[in-house]
């Protein structure tokens, strides 16, 4: 499948631009891809991209199969993207959308993550109204009892979703039929990309969107939970595209987007 060709800016770098379809297209492939395959999917020709394939092995970015005589990656682009934590990267990214958002709504929101079979608050952003609700940062929380737990756990691999399931105190207190409806809700859940529930723990309603990529396992939920009562009572549905709106700048700013390469 080619990959999909990006608007050209001002500063556009033919040399990197290169090398990147080059990458992006290997990563897209599940097979060692030739020469003559390459320049398909990037729509070049061979000898444009002789050179940069050259380089880019030898600086074992990819590396050559000595059967097929393909190209594939190595595992130095994970080994560079793993020098820094996948959440101080999260971290920094959601600062200024969750203030942003926070403004925006005049409501409290904060990022969540799972963690060791719990949810866990590592980020928080206070509404600017008087009267506000705040989670504190660092607060842990069993996943099903939270709107941002369940939608985590609705984006799952499945024996991901199982296993942990398993270990869920909640759960396993649940008679079998209310665990088929909840294993249900947690689908339709993962499905839509976010969760509208009733608090568990005081009256009003919890929005959490999701923020990452399930596809490589970086995810977060990015919640507000609305004050019963407020300027938003009753809107809390209304409301769910800004967050997700907000929520997607957190992803795009961690360099991600929210399902694989897109490819045209």
């Amino acid at each position: 499948m080619p990959v999909k060709k990006r608007h050209q800016s001002a500063y556009f770098v033919p040399a990197l631009e290169k090398g990147l379809d080059i990458l992006e297209a290997l990563s897209l492939a599940s097979v060692p891809q030739t020469l003559a395959e390459l320049s398909r999917l990037c729509n070049r020709s061979r000898s444009e991209i002789f050179r940069m394939v050259d380089a880019l092995e030898k600086r074992e970015y990819i590396v050559r199969d000595p059967v097929s005589g393909g190209y594939g990656l190595t595992l130095k682009l994970y080994q560079l993207a793993h020098t820094h934590s996948p959440v101080d990267h999260l971290l920094k990214a959601a600062y200024f959308p969750m203030r942003d958002l926070a403004n925006a709504l005049r409501e409290s929101c904060h990022l969540c993550i799972l963690t060791n079979d719990h949810l866990l608050v590592i980020a928080e952003s206070s509404s600017p109204n008087p009267v506000r609700l705040s989670v504190e940062i660092g607060h842990r929380a069993e996943p099903l009892t939270t709107a941002s737990g369940r939608l985590l756990l609705g984006m799952l691999e499945p024996s991901s979703l199982a296993a942990m399931l398993e270990r869920d105190r909640t759960f396993k207190s649940m008679s079998k039929a209310k665990r088929r409806t909840l294993k249900a809700d947690l689908a339709r859940i993962g499905e839509a990309r976010y969760c509208l529930a009733p608090s568990a723990y005081r009256t009003g309603i919890d929005v959490s969107c999701i923020v990452g990529s399930a596809g490589i396992g970086v995810t977060a939920a990015l919640g507000v939970p609305f004050v019963s009562g407020g300027p938003n009572h009753g809107k809390e549905k209304n409301l769910i595209p800004v967050i997700q709106k907000f929520a997607g700048r957190i992803t795009r700013g961690m360099g991600l987007s929210a399902d694989p390469l897109e490819t045209s």
